[in-house]
Parts: C-alpha cells; structure tokens; sequence
C-alpha cells in the first residue's frame, strides 16, 4: 500500500479546511495544489485588514439625540369632592371599584375597563340592581356597564368628570341626562 498519494490528498483536504476557516471563499479541490498558503489567507482576510469599522475613529463617538417629548396625560376617573368625599375610586386611572359614598346602589365592583383615555372609556362591573319601586333591599348584584365621560380638565388636571352605569340586561341604555359629575362631586340631574 503506497501512502504518499494518501498523505498528499489529505494535506491537500486539511489546506482548504484551514483556508475556509480563515474566509476563504474557494478551496483547491482534491490533489490540487493552491498558490495561497492558508497563512497567507488568513492574513489577506483579516478582518482589521478589510473592515474601515475595525480601523480607530480620529473623532469622539457621537451620543444619540435625547428625546424631550413629554408622555401624554392619562386622565383619571373624576376626583374625591362634594357629595362623594367619602367615595372610592375617584381620582385614579381605571379604578376596579367605584363607591359614591352613598347606598349600596351606588357601589360598581369588579370593573374591568374595555377602554381607557378617550372621550368615553367604557368598562363592566357588578352593581346592586333595584326594580322601579322596590326598596333597596329588595336589590340583586347584577353586570352593570360603566360608562366616565365628559373628558377634560378640572381644578387642573385631565380626568373623566361624568360618570354612571347601567343595566342592559333590564332594558336600560346610557344617557347623558342622569350621571354623577365627579368634578364638582353632585348629581345630574340634582336629587
């Protein structure tokens, strides 16, 4: 058995490995010999040698603009004033609560909000529900759809200053003509 062709196709192989590595696009083929030694490949793809990244900046490094945009104001949910001193939710960013101080009808729990900071935001809760002429004892904990409006600014800050809910399972629907202003803390229409 003759290994000298043996040994010469496999330093033949073990060239273009080396060759590949140090980025050589090309390599000999099998039993051909190559005019590059991987050495020398390696040193002419360096890449400090070909990349202007790799070469030291004369100038200082330039810092990235700095943003002064001011993020936009998140209104709250009306503010704790009036008849509602002593209620609950008022004057925070989608409260889970809402009590206005009063009987239990006045109570929403639960809220999740479907929609927050425009016009209108728009949640869901549960609320004590009382038929027409029944004494508030009489009263079941229902869904209520929650409705803050009347988007603006009061005493200075941005906030919902309107607020009621309802109960469409019972025929009822939103109307501006009956809420609670939660600016100036008093009903619509007064009782």
């Amino acid at each position: 058995m003759n290994r000298t062709p043996r040994a010469a196709a496999v330093a033949a192989l073990a060239a273009a490995a080396l060759a590949a590595v140090a980025g050589c696009g090309s390599s000999a083929p099998s039993g051909a010999s190559s005019s590059t030694t991987p050495t020398q490949a390696a040193a002419t793809t360096s890449p400090a040698a070909t990349s202007p990244a790799a070469a030291p900046s004369s100038s200082p490094a330039t810092p990235p603009p700095v943003s002064l945009s001011v993020p936009p104001a998140v209104p709250t949910l009306g503010q704790v004033a009036g008849d509602f001193d002593h209620g609950q939710g008022f004057g925070q960013v989608r409260p889970q609560e809402i009590y206005n101080g009063g009987d239990p009808t006045g109570l929403v729990t639960k809220i999740t909000w479907q929609s927050w900071g425009g016009a209108t935001a728009t949640g869901t809760g549960t609320a004590t529900y009382v038929a027409g002429n029944e004494p508030v004892a009489a009263g079941t904990q229902e869904p209520a759809t929650v409705v803050a409006f009347k988007l603006g600014t009061c005493s200075g800050k941005l906030m919902y200053q309107a607020v009621e809910w309802y109960f469409p399972q019972h025929g009822q629907s939103f109307s501006v003509a009956h809420y609670e202003d939660i600016c100036a803390g008093t009903y619509v229409p007064g009782s």
